[in-house]
C-alpha cells in the first residue's frame, strides 16, 4: 500500500498518537476524558481530518466481534448471578494445605475461569475473594494478587472467549473454536504451571515465614449461631391447653343455702369464661402453626426455583460452549445463549442488561475506526515492509523477532490495537494453510501473554490492583514495582516456552 498524501499522513497520525496516549493514559492532565471517550475523540478526528469517509468508518465497526463480546459478558453476568463465581471462590479455601497450595489453587482456578468467562470477568469477582482469604490465614497478598492476575491472562489465551484480542483474532482469522483450543491448549498447561513454580520459587520464604492460622474454632462458632439463628427463625411454641378439672357436683344430697348457689354459678362462669379464651388461644396457636407451615412451604418452593433456575443457566451456558466447540457462528451463538438466559430469568432483564459494559464496546467502536484510518496512512504497512523479512515465523529468528515487536506494541499500544495493526499483515506473511494459521495462534499467545509484563500492560492487571485498593475491610496497593520484578522473567520465560508448543 502507497503512502498516503502528506497532510492525510500527518493528521492521520495526529489522531491515532492522541487516542493512544488516551488509551494508555486515561487520566491525562491536560485531557482526562478516559478511554472510551478518548477513542471516540480519535474516531472523530480521522473523519474530520478526511483521512477515511463517514461511510468507510462505519464499515470499519466489526459488528461480529462487538456482538460475541457483548453475549459472552451477558453469560457471565447471569453466571455471577446463579453463583458460579462464588463457588469459585469457596473452592480456593476447600481443605486448602497451606499457603503454597493455596496460591496453585488461585493459579488453577483463575486460569480455567478466565478461558471460559474472560480474564477481566475473572478478575472482577475473584479479587475479593483471594484477598480476603489471605488476610484470614494471614499470609502476604500480593504473591496471590499477581498469581490471579498472570494466570487470568495466560488461560485466557486459551479460547476465543477468553479475552477481546482472541475475540478479534478468532473472527478475523475464521479458526475454528475447537482448532483454537487445540492449538493453545498445549501452551497454556504449561505456561500456567511454569508461572506457578516462578511463583512458588520467587516467593517460597516469605510463604513460608507466615504460619497458616486455624480459624476451626471461629468457623465452628459462626456456623453454630447460624444454626441457631435458622432455628430459631423457623421456631414456633405451639399453646399449651389448660386442664380443666371435672367440677361435677356430687352434693345432690346436701343442703346448700342461696349464698353457696351464688357462689357455684360465679365460679361457673368465671370457669366458661375461662374455657373460651382457652379454646380462642388453642385456635391462634392453630392458625399460627398453619401460617409457618404455608411459609416453611413457599420457603422450599423458592428453594428449589431457585435451584433449578441456577441449575438451567449452567446447563446454558455448558450449551453454548458446545456450540463453539461445533463450530457454530460465535457471535450469534453468544448472543443466543444470553437471549435464552434473559427469557428463562422470566423479569425485567433491565438490571442484569446494565451492568454490560456498554463503555468497552463503545471503546472498540472508536478504536476500530482510529486503526482504519491509521492503516489508511500507509505508515504501518511501511513498518512492516522493513520488519517482514526478519519476522519470518519458519525460522526460529523471525519468530524471536516477531514475538519481541508484538510483546513492544502490546505493552506500548495495548494489545488489541496491536492485533488489529499486525494481524491481518503477520498472517498474510505466512505461507498459508497451516502456517497462517500457527501466526494467528502465535500472535494470539504473544499479544496475551505480554499483558504480565508490567502492571498496565493488560486490564486484568488493573482490574486486581484498583479491586484490591478499594477492598472496604482488608484492602492492599499491589504496586508496579513489585509487579515488574516478577512479570518481565515471568512473561519472557512462558512466552518462550508457549512459542514452542503452538501448532
Amino acid at each position: 500500500m502507497a503512502m498516503a498524501p502528506v497532510i492525510k499522513l500527518v493528521l492521520g497520525s495526529t489522531a491515532f498518537a492522541i487516542f493512544w496516549v488516551l488509551a494508555v493514559f486515561p487520566s491525562v492532565p491536560f485531557l482526562p476524558i478516559g478511554r472510551t471517550a478518548g477513542s471516540l475523540f480519535g474516531a472523530m478526528l480521522m473523519v474530520i481530518f478526511q483521512v477515511i469517509s463517514p461511510e468507510q468508518a462505519y464499515a470499519a465497526i466489526d459488528l461480529p466481534i462487538l456482538g460475541l463480546l457483548f453475549g459472552t459478558m451477558v453469560v457471565s453476568i447471569y453466571l455471577e448471578r446463579a453463583d458460579m463465581f462464588q463457588y469459585l471462590g469457596t473452592l480456593l479455601s476447600w481443605r486448602s494445605r497451606g499457603p503454597k497450595d493455596l496460591l496453585c489453587r488461585v493459579c488453577l482456578v483463575s486460569a480455567v475461569s478466565s478461558a471460559l468467562f474472560t480474564n477481566d470477568t475473572s478478575c472482577v469477582v475473584l479479587t475479593e475473594f483471594v484477598l480476603k482469604i489471605a488476610r484470614q490465614k494471614n499470609l502476604p497478598p500480593h504473591p496471590f494478587l499477581l498469581a490471579l492476575a498472570t494466570s487470568a491472562n495466560i488461560g485466557s489465551s486459551a479460547t476465543p472467549i477468553g479475552n477481546p484480542q482472541n475475540l478479534v483474532i478468532a473472527v478475523q482469522s475464521k479458526i475454528p473454536f475447537w482448532e483454537f483450543l487445540l492449538g493453545v491448549f498445549p501452551a497454556m498447561i504449561v505456561g500456567i504451571t511454569v508461572n506457578a513454580l516462578l511463583l512458588l520459587a520467587m516467593y517460597w520464604r516469605l510463604l513460608s515465614d507466615h504460619k497458616q492460622e486455624e480459624e476451626e474454632e471461629e468457623e465452628n462458632a459462626v456456623s453454630e449461631a447460624v444454626v441457631e439463628e435458622d432455628v430459631t427463625s423457623h421456631r414456633f411454641s405451639p399453646a399449651t391447653l389448660p386442664h380443666l378439672s371435672s367440677f361435677r357436683s356430687q352434693d345432690s344430697s346436701l343442703r346448700m343455702d342461696p349464698e353457696t348457689l351464688r357462689n357455684r354459678a360465679v365460679s361457673a362462669e368465671i370457669i366458661n369464661r375461662d374455657s373460651n379464651a382457652s379454646t380462642r388461644e388453642h385456635t391462634d396457636a392453630e392458625s399460627q402453626g398453619e401460617s409457618n407451615d404455608n411459609a416453611n412451604n413457599m420457603f422450599q418452593i423458592k428453594k428449589w426455583t431457585r435451584v433449578f433456575w441456577k441449575s438451567s443457566v449452567y446447563l446454558i451456558t455448558l450449551g453454548m460452549l458446545i456450540s463453539l466447540l461445533m463450530g457454530l457462528n460465535m457471535s450469534w451463538t453468544a448472543i443466543t445463549a444470553a437471549l435464552a438466559l434473559v427469557v428463562l430469568d422470566f423479569k425485567d432483564a433491565r438490571p442484569s442488561l446494565e451492568k454490560v459494559s456498554y463503555s468497552l464496546l463503545i471503546f472498540f467502536c472508536g478504536m476500530f475506526i482510529t486503526v482504519d484510518g491509521f492503516n489508511k496512512t500507509g505508515i504501518p504497512t511501511a513498518l512492516w515492509d522493513l520488519m517482514e523479512p526478519y519476522a519470518k515465523i519458519d525460522q526460529p529468528k523471525g519468530i524471536a523477532v516477531l514475538a519481541l515487536v508484538i510483546l513492544f506494541l502490546s505493552n506500548v499500544a495495548s494489545n488489541v490495537p496491536t492485533v488489529l495493526l499486525l494481524g491481518a499483515r503477520v498472517a498474510a506473511s505466512a505461507a498459508g494453510g497451516e502456517e497462517e494459521k500457527k501466526a494467528w495462534l502465535m500472535l494470539a499467545w504473544v499479544s496475551t501473554v505480554a499483558g504480565n509484563l508490567t502492571l498496565l500492560g493488560s486490564a486484568a492487571n488493573l482490574i486486581v490492583c484498583e479491586q484490591a485498593r478499594r477492598a472496604v475491610s482488608h484492602g492492599y496497593t499491589l504496586t508496579f514495582t513489585k509487579h515488574l520484578k516478577f512479570g518481565l522473567p515471568s512473561t519472557l520465560i512462558v512466552t518462550i516456552i508457549g512459542l514452542l508448543l503452538i501448532n
